[in-house]
Order: structure tokens, then C-alpha cells, then sequence
């Protein structure tokens, strides 16, 4: 689901990335990354899965739920995912891997994120990698793809 996610941001000309919420086994919310269109860098695929998942379940701590990434969650994503307390990080792609598509990531590994601040939360990363990664190079082609 996470893919279409970003298959859809993609065909209206945004970056990448797709994010799927999880409750007890149902899909809470979906969404891909809206930076360009909204002009708003902060309106990753993780944030606004995060944001669409509190107003539908009119709460902003999610115990028990997993976030689904095509790509591993930057730290401005990583640490929404910690204050809203999702319990697990399942994604795709590496930081490293949209690195060498051209986004400016920092490189600092959900892993490493969490020991440093104490977070509970499992990771997971990796999952459909292949097809992430293969996602995303097909973006990088794009004549039309805008960097930020």
C-alpha cells in the first residue's frame, strides 16, 4: 500500500515516498509526500499519514500501531513517529538509498536515532527494498522531478 501511496504522489509530480499507519490489523490512514505541491517541507509521507491518522481516530498517541515507509523515515519523521507513539518502523529503502537519488538526507539511521534517545520502538527496514529502490530510480529519470 505503501508503494501505490507513492506511485500516486508521483503522478502529481511529487517526490517518492509513501506511508501507510496500521492499527490492530487496519489500515488507519495512507498518504505520500506533498513537499512540492504544498510548498511545505515538513509534508513528508510520514507526516501526513501521522496527521491524517489523528484526525480520523481523533487522538494523537497511536499505541499498537506500525508505520510503513517506502523509505527508511528521516529525523524529522522519526521523531513524530516517537511523540506519537507508534510501537513499530517497517520500511523500504535506506536513507542511504535516497541519498543516491538526490535527496539531502541526513544520515542518521532510525537505529542509531532510537538508541540515542532512549526510544521503545522496533525497526525493521529493508522490507520490498528492491521495489522501493526500483520505484524510486524510475523518479530520478523523470525530466519533470524537482529535488528539494
Amino acid at each position: 500500500m505503501a508503494l501505490k501511496e507513492l506511485e500516486k504522489g508521483v503522478k502529481k509530480k511529487q517526490s517518492p515516498f509513501g506511508a501507510v499507519i496500521v492499527c490492530k490489523g487496519k489500515v488507519v490512514s495512507s498518504a505520500h509526500n506533498t513537499v512540492v505541491g504544498d510548498k511545505d517541507p515538513s509534508a513528508h509521507a510520514e507526516l501526513n499519514a501521522i496527521q491524517a491518522a489523528g484526525k480520523k481516530l481523533k487522538k494523537v498517541h497511536f499505541k499498537g500501531c506500525t508505520i510503513y515507509s517506502t523509505c527508511e523515515p528521516c529525523p524529522m519523521c522519526f521523531s513524530a513517529i516517537h511523540w506519537a507513539g507508534i510501537e513499530r518502523i517497517v520500511y523500504g529503502a535506506s536513507i542511504a538509498d535516497a541519498e543516491a537519488c538526490g535527496f539531502r538526507e541526513l544520515s542518521i539511521s532510525n537505529k542509531r536515532m532510537r538508541s540515542l534517545g532512549g526510544a521503545k520502538l522496533e525497526i525493521k527496514g529493508g522490507v520490498l527494498r528492491d521495489e522501493c529502490i526500483k520505484a524510486m530510480k524510475k523518479w530520478k529519470k523523470r525530466k519533470d522531478k524537482r529535488v528539494y
